[in-house]
């Protein structure tokens, strides 16, 4: 790899730390603790299908030098206020998710004594601080260190489980047959496998943000480059998630709490069965760096999309300005405020709102997938930077699948 592609390297890191939280710790885990390995085609299925939508975010910014907000205005207004209306719909539910299990996390690990909304509120301060001071800089940074430890510890940990995985449960049939998985939780999975649709356009915008910070400009290769190593990362890392889930609790007559403290105790167990006692320090840390590391992506992403989508709307302008700044820090608080009051008012169980925050992200899945393929195909894109016959074909059997699928839950739900 050259030197040019080393000052680029990171935007798909920050990218698989946002994906890799919920999605593999939580979801991937219940799935192996559930059926064992024999829901591994669902995750290769979501892995395939919803892969050129998030290559999209890259592709388009390093080609145009623009990201895909601007993307979406090019299409038409009408497009771009669709992307803020799911943003608007979707924001809260999924960084409330995201912060209330870090928090469940954190008062386990340190053993605090703090209200959840307490430490909910730590977590956002912290992180709003870590953003402020050390600006795009500190999150690359930090993300590269955190996933570094991660995946070391979880490889570790799921090779150890490997042999005790009960190999009849790679069929998916008997699974189907004793209907042990709901269509629910199938839709819960893929919706955030390897995550939500909507961090596409954070990956454009980290992309653009990363030329910015080393003031070298990401070719198309080496953007794309820098992202297929973070999406096999977080590929390789569910299936870790899936056989710890399957090694350690499928067939042990135990299952997943849906009490948040005692499903985060029952995580780090999980390590600790797989590795040993002494190896619990690592698996506090990892585990816990792993989610303040999704949390940080989050509480960045979705501010640094809205603020970018209110001043295009407001200007039409598509060049970087630093009036985005105070629109950031506004819609950074108000989240961070609402999230906090949110945890504070919910008592309920964790898993239940887990599922509802993947199922809405899998039902949007396809609208942000179908603007994501207009964007990247545009006239102004060079034709030698657009996808592929084969990627666009892919892109339209997963719009046809992923938008099937939940027009069938819709009216599942609705006639039920």
């Amino acid at each position: 790899m050259t030197h040019v592609f080393w000052k680029s390297f990171g935007p798909g890191l920050l990218w698989a730390a946002a994906a890799i939280g919920i999605s593999h710790l939580v979801q991937a885990t219940r799935a192996g603790a559930t059926a064992g390995f024999a829901l591994w085609w669902v995750i290769v299925l979501a892995l395939l299908l919803k892969y050129p939508f998030f290559e999209y975010g890259p592709r388009y910014a390093a080609a145009t030098g623009e990201s895909l907000v601007e993307g979406y205005r090019r299409i038409g207004k009408w497009a771009l206020w669709l992307y803020v209306g799911i943003t608007l719909a979707t924001a809260l539910i999924i960084q409330v998710a995201v912060v209330l299990f870090t928090a469940f996390l954190f008062q386990f690990v340190f053993r605090l004594n703090w209200s959840l909304a307490v430490v909910a509120g730590a977590i956002v301060a912290i992180c709003a601080l870590l953003l402020g001071l050390g600006k795009f800089r500190a999150l690359d940074l930090t993300i590269k260190g955190v996933l570094a430890l991660l995946a070391v510890s979880t490889l570790v940990a799921a090779f150890v489980a490997l042999p005790r995985i009960d190999a009849a449960t790679l069929s998916p049939w008997p699974l189907v047959e004793r209907g042990s998985v709901t269509f629910a939780f199938l839709l819960a999975l893929v919706g955030w496998m390897p995550s939500a649709i909507d961090i596409s356009v954070w990956s454009s915008l980290w992309t653009l943000a990363k030329e910015r910070d080393t003031g070298t400009r990401v070719s198309v290769d080496h953007a794309l480059l820098d992202f297929r190593i973070g999406y096999v990362g977080t590929a390789v890392l569910a299936f870790a998630f899936v056989a710890l889930g399957a090694g350690v609790m499928h067939g042990s007559g135990t299952a997943f709490s849906p009490q948040g403290t005692a499903f985060s105790v029952q995580l780090v167990h999980l390590y600790g069965e797989s590795l040993g006692g002494w190896t619990r320090p690592v698996v506090l840390v990892a585990v816990v760096t792993t989610m303040f590391s999704t949390s940080l992506t989050v509480i960045d992403g979705f501010p640094r999309a809205l603020a970018r989508s209110v001043r295009v709307l407001a200007s039409d302008d598509r060049a970087v300005g630093r009036d985005e700044v105070p629109i950031y820090w506004l819609a950074l608080a108000v989240l961070g405020v609402l999230t906090v009051a949110v945890i504070a008012l919910f008592s309920g169980n964790l898993t239940t709102m887990v599922d509802f925050a993947t199922i809405v992200s899998f039902i949007t899945a396809p609208v942000l997938g179908y603007l994501n393929l207009r964007a990247v195909r545009a006239p102004h894109v060079a034709p030698e930077h657009r996808p592929g016959p084969k990627l666009v074909v892919l892109s339209y059997v997963g719009l046809v699948l992923l938008g099937g699928t939940g027009v069938v839950y819709v009216f599942w739900k609705l006639l039920g």
